[in-house]
């Protein structure tokens, strides 16, 4: 008889934790597994990414009102009667008004968010919620599994969260995964109590894919002009990627004479703060913002450097695919960085300032001897991640 899981996530919009999702469902014995996936919001970049057999539950209708906007929710909810999740709406209003931190803001929010969603029905094996905060909560509080798994894709003290509210849903976890030592570490020292139920999962990745993705375009992607240097970056337009940087650092590289493009391909809440600063720098033709793109390796591998500007990381997706497609890296030393990365040897480490980033990258400019080892040292490396499904089997048979 086949075991069931269920799989929980806010969302499939771009992130490294919705694309290890994706990966990591592309890559379970259907033949042995009944797959469902529960997505407070069904939609996404990676929508389309969800494999043939995995079975999408539906939103509870009283979600969707409760998740309008704040006037037009109240109506919908007065009209239908519920007067009772009306009240938690503007409850949960209030409450995101009186919290500044956003990652406390979704942990104290969810006792109002939990009023709009229905327990889940059907009787799980193991219900594994992919995400800290929300998608814990709901594994915890809406779901009935003989196992409960939570995933942390973070390092856990950089996200300025309560950890007494995440102790009281830890505690009912039979397993706490994460994605990296350092994270495990992290966990380990944040919540001792919990330490015996720390693991490591690395996000899968799949040098095959990806590289079949990367030739998927033959296309010059950017346009390139001669003696012009690609610098590419990944990543939520957000304040954890320390995209700012990577702006000032590009304006100093323009002003010492370097011709470069530096892009992105992300979205987020910093593309307005980060379209004034290019604007205040006049780097309208030097630095581009791509938005989403549903492949993105063809930009990875057309590129000349890729950067990192991060202040933190649990374990990072795209650093993994630009290695796998042998690209001179530059990160800026988070706390997880040499998890990923050997300063010297297949990438680069430096301080986490515009100043040191523009450093870095000119080093990678002018030292082509660097650039070269990096790749060459990249291209030795066993960088595929597959096996990582059987450490998952495992916890799930344990």
């Amino acid at each position: 008889m086949k075991t069931n899981l269920l799989f929980i996530m806010p969302n499939l919009t771009s992130g490294g934790g919705e694309k290890s999702l994706v990966t990591l469902l592309s890559k379970i014995d259907l033949n042995l597994y009944n797959v469902d996936l529960f997505l407070l919001n069904h939609s996404g970049l990676f929508m389309d990414f969800i494999p043939k057999g995995v079975h999408l539950l539906p939103i509870a209708e009283t979600h969707h009102l409760f998740t309008l906007p704040l006037f037009q929710s109240l109506k919908k909810l007065l009209l239908k009667g519920n007067g009772l999740l009306a009240y938690n709406r503007i409850m949960f209003s209030l409450r995101n008004r009186n919290v500044s931190n956003t990652s406390k803001r979704e942990q104290y929010s969810w006792k109002y968010i939990a009023k709009s969603l229905e327990k889940i029905q059907k009787k799980y094996d193991v219900a594994i919620g992919f995400l800290e905060k929300t998608s814990t909560y709901f594994c915890i509080d809406k779901v009935d599994a003989a196992k409960k798994i939570g995933w942390v894709h973070i390092d856990y003290d950089q996200l300025g969260m309560d950890s007494q509210f995440d102790q009281v849903y830890f505690q009912k976890l039979d397993h706490i995964v994460t994605v990296s030592e350092e994270c495990a570490n992290i966990l380990e020292n944040r919540f001792p109590d919990q330490k015996n139920k720390v693991e490591v999962i690395y996000n899968i990745v799949s040098p095959s894919m990806i590289n079949e993705m990367a030739n998927q375009d033959n296309l010059n992607v950017y346009d390139k002009k001669d003696n012009e240097i690609i610098i590419l970056s990944i990543g939520r337009l957000h304040y954890q990627k320390g995209f700012e940087m990577a702006v000032e650092s590009c304006k100093k590289l323009i002003d010492r004479g370097y011709k470069i493009k530096w892009n992105i391909i992300g979205d987020g809440e910093e593309r307005g703060k980060l379209m004034e600063l290019i604007e205040e720098y006049h780097l309208h033709n030097h630095f581009k913002l791509l938005g989403l793109k549903s492949n993105p390796y063809p930009y990875i591998k057309q590129a000349d450097i890729y950067a990192q500007t991060s202040k933190f990381e649990g374990k990072s997706i795209a650093i993994d695919e630009a290695k796998i497609l042998n690209k001179p890296i530059l990160v800026t030393n988070f706390s997880t960085a040499k998890d990923q990365i050997n300063d010297g040897t297949d990438g680069l480490i430096i301080d986490m300032n515009a100043d040191a980033i523009a450093v870095g990258i000119e080093k990678l400019i002018n030292d082509t001897n660097l650039r070269k080892k990096l790749t060459l040292n990249l291209a030795c490396l066993k960088k595929g991640t597959e096996e990582e499904i059987d450490k998952f089997y495992g916890l799930l048979n344990r």
